[in-house]
C-alpha cells in the first residue's frame, strides 16, 4: 500500500494528475495490470521507467483516462438534445458556447458539430473540446476513425461529413471549423466561463465522491443561468440542487439561478 501511495504522490508532482481523486480499487487494479504487462513488479521501478521512457508515460496517461468513445453514443439522449435542449438554449441567442469536457478522441464534439449542421444551420456554435490526454487530443484533431465508431451515423451522413479511404473515415474540414481542442484537467484547471451547454459523459463514474462534488460545482459555475449539463447514462446526479442544478430531462440538468 505504501508503495502505491508513494507512486500516486510522484505522479501528482510530475504529471499534475491526482490519482487519489479516482476510485482507488478500480485505478489500482488497472495500473497494476498495466505495470505487470510491461514487466515491472513494483510501482517504484515502474515509475522510474516511465520517467526515462516517454512511451511508457504516454501509455500510462492513456490508461487512466479511459479513452472509449463513439459518435452519438446512446442515440436516444441525442434525440433529446436535438428536440428539447438546443431549441430551449437557442430561444434568445444564435451563438451557443458548448464545452465537450473530457472529449477523448473527438467523437463527441464532432457529433455536436454534425447535429448543428443538420438541424440548426441558422445557429453558430462555439465548441470547446478538452481532455487531459495529449495523445487523445492529437487523434481528435486528426479526425480519423474506424467504422465501429460511426455505427450510429446513417450512411447518408457518413458520405456527407466524412471521406472514406483505406478503411478509415476522415472528418470533413467544415466540421472542424466549429471546434477548438485544448488540454484540460478537470481536477485542477480553471473551467471556461459563460457556457450554454456542457457535455461530460461516462467520465465521472471513475472519480471519488469528493472529486465529483468539486467537478459538479465547477460545472455549475461554468454554466450561464439556465445552461444545461449533459451527463452519461450511469451518472445520475443525486441532490443536484446542491450545485444549483435541477433535472431538465433524463441525464440533463439545468442551472437554476
Amino acid at each position: 500500500m505504501a508503495a502505491y501511495e508513494n507512486f500516486t504522490t510522484k505522479v501528482h508532482q510530475k504529471f499534475g494528475i491526482d490519482l487519489r481523486l479516482y476510485k482507488e480499487a478500480q485505478m489500482k487494479r488497472r495500473l497494476t495490470s498495466l505495470r505487470n504487462k510491461r514487466g515491472f513488479h513494483d510501482f517504484t521501478s515502474y515509475y522510474d521507467a516511465m520517467i526515462l521512457d516517454a512511451s511508457l508515460s504516454t501509455e500510462f496517461i492513456d490508461r487512466i483516462t479511459i479513452n472509449v468513445s463513439e459518435f452519438y453514443r446512446n442515440p436516444q439522449r441525442w434525440d433529446v438534445l436535438r428536440d428539447k435542449v438546443i431549441p430551449k438554449l437557442a430561444k434568445e441567442k444564435s451563438n451557443l458556447r458548448i464545452w465537450s469536457a473530457a472529449c477523448s478522441t473527438g467523437e463527441e464534439p464532432y457529433s455536436l458539430a454534425i447535429l448543428f449542421r443538420e438541424h440548426f444551420s441558422h445557429l453558430t456554435p462555439t465548441i470547446i473540446a478538452t481532455d487531459i490526454d495529449d495523445n487523445a487530443l492529437a487523434r481528435a484533431k486528426q479526425g480519423v476513425y474506424l467504422e465501429q465508431a460511426l455505427k450510429n451515423i446513417p450512411k447518408s451522413k457518413k458520405s456527407k461529413y466524412f471521406t472514406y479511404n483505406n478503411n478509415q473515415y476522415r472528418v470533413e474540414n467544415e466540421l472542424k471549423k466549429f471546434i477548438t481542442f485544448d488540454k484540460h484537467n478537470l481536477l485542477k484547471d480553471d473551467y471556461p466561463k459563460n457556457i450554454d451547454l456542457i457535455v461530460c459523459r461516462n467520465v465521472l463514474i471513475y472519480f471519488t465522491d469528493e472529486a465529483k462534488q468539486n467537478i459538479y460545482n465547477g460545472f455549475s459555475h461554468s454554466l450561464v443561468s439556465d445552461g444545461i449539463l449533459f451527463v452519461g447514462s450511469t451518472e445520475q446526479i443525486f441532490h443536484s440542487h446542491t450545485y444549483n442544478l435541477e433535472l431538465f430531462d433524463t441525464f440533463f440538468y439545468q442551472k437554476d439561478e
